[in-house]
């Protein structure tokens, strides 16, 4: 059985590396007991510890939520969640992004009880809000993940460079710099408005 290990907030590592890998429950708990940090686990079993945003980040969050929220509700099929949500993924990685949709058809036979742990699926369609502290190259890393895990459509929203890098399976990224980015496949309908987002940025 693996020890969890406790650290305290000011010297957390970004990274960890624990032998023998933790099991998925193992890594649940230290979700829960890390509660001043986001723990996400690579494919290749590395522990992420992800400090939180500033305050930039977090209301531009907030805005991309709203509107994703907003859609959802016209409908109401489905389900949205916030970056507090952990996804465990077929290739063994441990994700959160910063806003996902579920599709009815993947809500299907789950129970209360899957939802109220990390469930085993990954989102129809994910954003990721890039965050002064990340680095670019590796958050588009993760969007390739996303899609190798089944995404159908992923967002990568640069605030700095002021785009949206749009990932779908079996093409290439595309940058939409306009003010308005439309969504297609399972959040179609969707549009997002860019400038609102970019405005959170801003005093």
């Amino acid at each position: 059985m693996v020890t969890i290990p406790l650290f305290e907030s000011i010297v957390q590592p970004r990274t960890l590396v624990v032998d023998p890998p933790m099991s998925d429950k193992e890594l649940e708990r230290l979700c829960q007991l890390s509660d001043s940090v986001l723990v996400e686990r690579t494919s290749g079993g590395v522990i992420r510890m992800n400090p939180p945003t500033g305050a930039f980040t977090s209301d531009g969050n907030a805005e991309l939520i709203r509107q994703l929220r907003n859609w959802w509700a016209v409908h109401r099929r489905g389900r949205v969640f916030d970056s507090n949500a952990g996804f465990f993924l077929g290739d063994g990685s441990l994700l959160s992004p910063d806003a996902a949709y579920v599709s009815p058809e993947q809500l299907k036979g789950l129970t209360k009880a899957d939802l109220a742990r990390m469930p085993r699926l990954c989102p129809a369609f994910v954003v990721e809000l890039l965050s002064q502290s990340d680095s670019l190259a590796e958050t588009r890393k993760k969007m390739e993940c996303w899609i190798a895990n089944g995404a159908q459509v992923a967002w990568l929203v640069d605030p700095y460079r002021q785009c949206v890098e749009v990932y779908a399976p079996g093409t290439d990224a595309a940058t939409v710099n306009s003010a308005f980015v439309h969504g297609s496949g399972p959040v179609e309908g969707f549009v997002l408005d860019a400038a609102s987002v970019w405005s959170c940025f801003e005093l």
